[in-house]
């Protein structure tokens, strides 16, 4: 059946269980990987800027592939690309317990697990859009919290696996937990909301179909080959619509800005348990600082999402996001000057809940652009446009500790660059108003009377669009005036 709004609850909370799920088994899974880091380095004997090649691939290659997971799901099913996605992740992680050199696990660490991920996470998200409204940014913080929980929970695991069973045990345990992904798929029940993009069938009866080539249509049978022209005509259109919002000015905006964050948020991830050690932190307190990143983003998810879905603060979630990006960029930079196990708690604590905050709002803002019948598609776009700056970010902070000796360069840049994600922002919206303001003069201006000269009758158009019953009075009265 048809829905005619997203239900708000119901089977949606196992929706949301499903996504929760989701983003355990791939972000947090893709967080937990920088705990190898160490490890890949000491047994293959390379340097920092090739071994981050290691998490930068994983990264890209999720984001690189939304758009595909976005397709899968409109056109097949959401249930079979998050399935799918499940089993091609941990194959990758399976694969990669085997590895005899870096360029192995470029492949299936990096290529295969992240096209698995890919299939899964943007789907994922957008189904919660589908199943809610008024209560999303709360939807949205609890299933993206996964990504907390999962890291607080996974992070001193994969660390005592290591210790126990190697890395190469530790990866194949994660393969097998990975799995786990196809369940989550089981449980992404499809929604049909009206405001959905329709089949080609119903297109026909649309607008953008000419009258006269309507009723043509409508007499010949049903399998003539122009009716089966039209309907691929009609599924072209359709395709075109799901993607019309890359040329809206907010989006724009929003996918330059995203562009700025991403090259901020990742290399921290990759590298703040190996600049923990280099300062004398032991192994199991920097695995300490993973986890509680993990459980204060938890805390940032819900509470934020919460928070945003108040009435006073719903109007504001455009500058809540802003301010949480701005907030992580300035505690990259403070990051160089912590340099014992005490002062890196808290960085933890304050990095780890704006890092949730803003995270649990990207879809939410992107529905508020884009609209929910097209949050699949653009949350796919959103995503891939992560991917570029995940795959150079970790790298290019790696070359930059391998020629200056420290980490003070690669955390300035990623701190400049979330500020300046956020100052675009700002500056975009403070241009909105200043439009809007200039804006009324100018319309009233334009709405001039205009003067329609008939034979000396004179009829006005006070606001520059005449309704099609005037027009047609109108020239009745012309007629009627020049035949006398």
């Amino acid at each position: 059946a048809r829905h005619t709004g997203p239900p708000d609850g119901g089977w949606g909370w196992m929706i949301v269980a499903g996504c929760f799920l989701v983003t355990i088994c791939t972000r947090a899974v893709t967080r937990c990987i920088s705990i190898f880091f160490v490890e890949f380095q000491a047994y293959f004997g390379q340097d920092y800027a090739r071994t981050a090649w290691i998490h930068s691939i994983v990264d890209c290659a999720t984001m690189l592939c939304a758009p595909l997971g976005s397709l899968i799901s409109n056109h097949v099913s959401c249930q079979v690309g998050i399935m799918l996605g499940g089993l091609l992740a941990s194959t990758g992680l399976i694969l990669s317990s085997f590895a005899t050199s870096l360029e192995h696990l470029y492949l299936s660490l990096g290529v295969l697990t992240g096209l698995g991920f890919a299939l899964c996470y943007s789907p994922a998200i957008a189904m919660v859009g589908k199943y809610f409204n008024k209560r999303k940014a709360l939807a949205y913080g609890i299933a993206m919290s996964g990504s907390g929980i999962g890291t607080f929970i996974l992070a001193p695991v994969v660390q005592l696996l290591i210790e126990q069973f190697s890395w190469r045990g530790a990866l194949l345990i994660l393969g097998g937990f990975v799995l786990n992904l196809c369940v989550c798929g089981a449980l992404m029940r499809p929604i049909s909301l009206k405001e959905d993009c329709k089949t080609a069938p119903e297109f026909l009866e649309q607008d953008y179909v000419p009258e006269t080539e309507k009723q043509d249509l409508k007499r010949m049978s049903i399998c003539s080959p122009l009716i089966k022209l039209w309907r691929h005509e009609c599924l072209c259109y359709c395709s075109w619509k799901e993607y019309d919002f890359l040329l809206m000015p907010g989006f724009m905006v929003l996918a330059v800005s995203i562009l700025f964050m991403a090259y901020g948020c990742s290399p921290l991830f990759v590298y703040l348990v190996p600049y923990a050690l280099s300062v004398g932190v032991s192994h199991h307190q920097a695995a300490f600082l993973m986890s509680i990143l993990g459980v204060i983003d938890i805390i940032g998810n819900i509470t934020f999402g919460w928070l945003t879905d108040r009435r006073c603060l719903k109007k504001h979630r455009y500058f809540c996001y802003l301010f949480a990006v701005g907030m992580d960029g300035l505690c990259c930079l403070f990051l160089p000057v912590l340099q014992s196990f005490p002062l890196l708690v808290p960085f933890s604590f304050t990095f780890g809940y704006f890092d949730g905050a803003y995270v649990t709002l990207i879809p939410v803002m992107t529905a508020d652009v884009v609209g929910t019948s097209l949050l699949s598609s653009a949350l796919g776009v959103v995503y891939f446009l992560h991917a570029i700056p995940y795959l150079v970010s970790p790298p290019v902070a790696g070359w930059l500790v391998d020629t200056t000796g420290s980490y003070t360069a690669s955390f300035l840049l990623c701190g400049f660059s979330m500020i300046f994600s956020s100052a675009l922002l700002c500056f975009a919206r403070l241009a909105k108003k200043i439009k809007r303001t200039h804006l009324p003069s100018l319309t009233g201006n334009m709405a001039l009377k205009q003067h329609i000269w008939t034979n000396g009758a004179i009829a006005y158009s006070v606001t520059a669009e005449l309704d099609q019953r005037d027009v047609e009075s109108l020239a009745v009265a012309t007629n009627s005036f020049s035949n006398r």
